[in-house]
């Protein structure tokens, strides 16, 4: 069930065809962190269409000079929905960075935010608000009871893949075509 070293941290997690719970329908998640006291991660194919990246730096207070890019903003979960994070390229570290990979970190300051709207933030980046978080043995429980599958993270899937096809990209990535998949689950 669990993968070598025990704990799925720096994976993907794609939500099955009966995830019970609606706010993971055809979710594709990072996993943040894992270990014997839970699990954190992050959904990075659900957006948010009520807030901009302009309106939330201006909800921040943080000015910028010159052009702004647009970002879309994720919805990363249900809990702390209020709380934002940036899920990005190790390029960047910051002394508040928690480097889940050689490739990927999750920095939650403003100070990121701020980089980012100057130009000078990591390479590749996605903003969330909220995320998913598991008690100890619920991750694990979860994917006993095929909620989920596991898959290896993938940089071109959770930085370069549309939202709307991250899912079905992900899960061919897994050799899996998603016609063939059931909502109904059953244990051999």
């Amino acid at each position: 069930m669990k993968k070598e070293g025990g704990f799925f941290e720096g994976d993907l997690l794609l939500a099955m065809p009966g995830m019970s719970d609606p706010r993971f329908d055809r979710a594709v998640v990072y996993v943040c962190s894992h270990s014997d006291e839970g699990a954190m991660g992050l959904v990075i194919n659900h957006p948010l269409s009520a807030l901009t990246f302009q309106e939330l730096l201006e909800q921040l207070d943080i000015s910028i000079s010159g052009p702004l890019h647009d970002i879309p903003i994720l919805s990363g979960g249900p809990v702390e929905t209020g709380r934002g994070f940036v899920l990005h390229t190790a390029d960047f570290i910051q002394d508040s960075t928690l480097v889940v990979s050689e490739t990927v970190a999750l920095t939650a300051t403003v100070d990121i935010l701020k980089a980012i709207a100057e130009g000078n933030g990591p390479r590749q980046h996605i903003l969330a608000l909220g995320y998913a978080g598991w008690s100890p043995g619920q991750l694990e429980n979860e994917i006993q009871e095929n909620g989920w599958l596991t898959c290896p993270s993938d940089e071109e899937i959770i930085f370069s893949t549309a939202a709307s096809i991250m899912w079905p990209r992900a899960m061919a990535m897994m050799g899996i075509d998603v016609s063939m998949l059931s909502s109904f689950s059953g244990h051999a």
